[in-house]
């Protein structure tokens, strides 16, 4: 089974321009997650996709593969979808562009349901909440599954939502499951291809999460719990939170 992972990078932000060749200790970010990436067992081939020239020329400087893709991609779904339909893979996995600190365990865990069951289409991670602030907080997406680790819903709002206990409690993360999404996804080839072309779906639209899409239109997606964590880059402070975090390994 042929797998190849993508990691769709564009140097427009909102909020952190350029963040794909930020400097993090004499490496730009997209080489920390491209190396760590290729590390993963069971990738074969990994792909930076950017529609960006000096993200393009930063890749091939250190000896990556990237493609060059449209400028108009709403979702770096989209822009994934548009490199699998250039390439010969199976499984086809999206490794977020601003994830320096992803482990190859964890893309690793993400893809083994997918070597065992041949029906699955989607799945993706998660990791305990760790920080009780992380609750409340809509930047911090919450996952709820059930019994046989399949997605019952996505949310930025609590979840699930602790009725007897209030949100500034220090114990309640010891009391009741609380998991965050880890914004990784695999997905079977042709079953990305047609993602990319469904409409975007009511609960999509409102809590501004692709993945919602996907239950929505009745796929299950596999979710499975890492222990492993990482940290996304959104701003300044997240950025130099990974600069100490990588000067200490």
């Amino acid at each position: 089974m042929q797998v190849t992972a993508v990691i769709p990078a564009r140097f427009a932000s909102s909020r952190l321009p350029g963040k794909p060749l930020a400097d993090i200790n004499g490496k730009p970010m997209i080489q920390w997650v491209y190396e760590r990436t290729v590390s993963a067992r069971h990738v074969g081939e990994v792909i930076v996709a950017t529609d960006d020239r000096r993200i393009f020329e930063s890749v091939e400087s250190f000896g990556g593969k990237v493609l060059m893709t449209r400028a108009d991609h709403s979702s770096g779904t989209d822009r994934l979808a548009e490199v699998a339909e250039r390439i010969n893979a199976d499984i086809v996995v999206n490794v977020q562009g601003d994830e320096p600190l992803i482990d190859a365990r964890m893309i690793d865990q993400a893809i083994e349901p997918f070597l065992a069951a041949g029906s699955l289409q989607m799945g993706t991670l998660k990791s305990p909440l760790e920080r009780i602030e992380d609750f409340s907080n809509p930047n911090v997406v919450k996952v709820v599954t059930d019994r046989d680790g399949f997605a019952l819903y996505f949310s930025r709002s609590p979840l699930p939502w602790p009725r007897d206990f209030s949100l500034q409690d220090e114990t309640l993360l010891e009391r009741i499951p609380v998991f965050k999404h880890v914004g990784l996804y695999v997905y079977r080839r042709d079953f990305l291809l047609t993602f990319a072309r469904m409409a975007r779906s009511p609960l999509e639209i409102a809590e501004s999460l692709e993945q919602l899409r996907a239950l929505e239109n009745g796929i299950r997606i596999k979710v499975v719990e890492t222990p492993f964590n990482s940290h996304g880059v959104d701003t300044v402070e997240d950025l130099e939170r990974v600069r100490k975090i990588l000067a200490r390994t």
